[in-house]
């Protein structure tokens, strides 16, 4: 695999970066992940924006630009061999002296990461964990080297990709997937949790909400106790490499909207196919 690093295209074993980098030291990083083609990326203009918003929350100066996040991936795919793929671009705080510092980081380093896309998985089932789900670093919660919570969350279900685990919060509402944004229909209506659950603003949830109010759904956003996830018709879950999935049983219950749910599913679809021609 190559590798992305700084303004170099690298083999895996040649990318490197510093002990020192506060990404490592303190968890000092952020990321997007996303799918890439040849025809480009959904949503772009979105994952630059929340990445460029998150680096100045945290005191990482780093430029973006479409144009040169497109020209990176295309070098990257074109490295790798690939016509689609799954990509991770990230940014640490870089290299600093051992110990905390207020300072801006101003020289980070980018890192992006590209692999092939894993198969597509047609559903899933989904489990409540035990394990609740972590607050956010600061007032709201960042796609950011801080996984611990989703690594040990992860552990309790093992890899098997068909399953995916749902954390409540401390105090039991509904929060999100371990690597998704989870949605649920009930008696006709949408019902998601609010950025107040203390969860991620998803590019594809943000976009869901968009899509499904121009199609006509009430998108109800709010806090929710388990009860009325594990009571509703149907779900889906969505993250920007696997778009929308439809969850077909949730602790036992079948779902009893698939076909609304797939509905659903097409208007992703249909979204997508639109923005990248």
């Amino acid at each position: 695999m190559y590798v992305y690093v700084n303004g170099m295209v690298v083999s895996e074993e040649e990318a490197m970066v510093s002990v020192f980098d506060h990404g490592l030291l303190y968890g000092l990083g952020l990321f997007e992940t996303f799918r890439w083609s040849r025809e480009g990326v959904f949503r772009l203009d979105a994952h630059m924006s929340r990445l460029q918003k998150s680096l100045q929350q945290v005191g990482i100066h780093a430029s973006l630009s479409i144009a040169e996040m497109k020209e990176v991936l295309a070098t990257l795919g074109e490295a790798n061999g690939l016509s689609e793929a799954y990509v991770r671009w990230n940014i640490t705080a870089g290299t600093s002296p051992l110990g905390l510092t207020a300072k801006v980081y101003e020289h980070p380093n980018v890192i992006v990461y590209m692999k092939p896309m894993p198969p597509v998985v047609a559903h899933k089932t989904a489990r409540v964990l035990s394990l609740p789900r972590n607050t956010p670093e600061g007032q709201w919660r960042l796609k950011s080297h801080h996984f611990m919570n989703n690594v040990l969350a992860k552990q309790t279900l093992g890899d098997d990709p068909t399953i995916e685990g749902i954390f409540l919060t401390a105090n039991g509402d509904v929060a999100e997937g371990i690597t998704s944004n989870i949605f649920w229909l009930y008696d006709g209506d949408v019902y998601t949790p609010s950025l107040e659950a203390g969860i991620l603003n998803g590019v594809t949830r943000a976009c869901m909400i968009e899509l499904l109010r121009q199609a006509g759904y009430k998108v109800v956003e709010g806090l929710f106790p388990r009860s009325s996830l594990v009571t509703a018709d149907g779900w889906f879950m969505t993250n920007a490499i696997q778009g929308v999935v439809p969850i077909t049983l949730l602790e036992e219950q079948q779902s009893r909207a698939c076909d609304e749910v797939q509905q659903i599913q097409h208007l992703y679809i249909e979204a997508r196919a639109r923005e990248m021609g």
